[in-house]
């Protein structure tokens, strides 16, 4: 493998991934929406909704990493959200599957994000794996219009590989930044019952087996993306506030208030179920990061 193409390489895991990737010698081309001067990464510039990609963004890509999509949690979901929601991811898929068929280019991988909202916001004893049907609500819904896009690349006789993503810890983006806030001020509070599951990545390892799925050509299906360790939304702000030396805060943060904020998007800090990492660990990946003391140790205090 020489070249990557990355769409959806501005965010906080395209972003990692491509210097990740650059650090092991591989040639990082970025598709974004807006053309930037890098003398790392190449960036090339495509538009989901006019179903637009510059042409020369695909030439000679070895391996194709699908990042693209609106962020979930940005916004309450509204009906035009929604919509936005899914074309982000689906339409995306679209235009990358046109453009080779029309180059006639044929990568020997397209690995794509997904997210464990595939299985639906729930809170129940079961633990999920990739077998498990999707849910019936609207991140279950998401999860299957969106790998059902990513299939296409099959009848393209292309290697598939699809990583249900859980929440991805990283200092400086996504949901520890907004956590740390409070939690340095000793206000780690649970939210709601705090017993809903948090399933969690370290950057590092979900960047690692981007890497893993495009170096090891026997990995190909649904992988979910999440550590080892079982974790409850509570034990999670326990060990936040340990990491900080500072004390939990007794009172829930109440769940009429975070429906208030968020309306139905809600949801998915507020339900939670286990997700099993057995099929990439048996896949051979080893993870850096397998419970949560060693990943806040390592992303707080370094």
């Amino acid at each position: 493998m020489k070249r990557v193409v990355i769409a959806g390489g501005s965010g906080a895991i395209g972003s990692h991934l491509a210097k990740m990737l650059k650090a092991k010698g591989y040639s990082v081309a970025i598709l974004s929406r807006f053309a930037k001067q890098s003398s790392d990464f190449e960036y090339f510039t495509w538009n989901i909704d006019t179903k637009t990609i510059d042409p020369n963004a695909l030439v000679g890509a070895d391996a194709i990493v699908h990042l693209a999509g609106a962020n979930i949690g940005e916004n309450r979901w509204t009906e035009s959200f929604k919509r936005e929601v899914i074309s982000s991811r689906a339409d995306a898929v679209s235009i990358l599957a046109t453009e080779l068929k029309r180059l006639n280019i044929q990568p020997k991988v397209f690995v794509s994000a997904s997210a464990i909202g595939y299985y639906g916001s729930v809170t129940t004893d079961k633990i999920f794996t990739e077998t498990d049907p999707p849910g019936t609500d609207f991140l279950g819904q998401v999860g299957t219009i969106w790998e059902n896009a990513v299939n296409e690349f099959k009848s393209l006789n292309i290697r598939t590989v699809i990583l249900r993503t859980g929440v991805v810890l990283d200092k400086s983006s996504g949901a520890l930044p907004k956590l740390l806030k409070p939690a340095k001020f000793g206000l780690a509070s649970p939210i709601g019952s705090g017993k809903q599951f948090m399933p969690w990545i370290h950057i590092e390892d979900i960047c690692r087996m981007y890497i893993y799925a495009i170096e090891h050509p026997e990995i190909q299906g649904v992988y979910n993306g999440v550590a080892p360790e079982f974790l409850t939304n509570s034990q999670f702000m326990k060990a936040l506030a340990k990491v900080l030396n500072k004390k939990t805060f007794a009172p829930r943060v109440p769940v009429f208030m975070l429906r208030l904020m968020l309306g139905e998007g809600a949801t998915i800090v507020l339900d939670g179920s286990r997700v099993s990492a057995e099929k990439i660990r048996k896949a051979g990946f080893n993870f850096q990061f397998s419970e949560i003391y060693s990943a806040l140790n390592n992303l707080i205090k370094h």
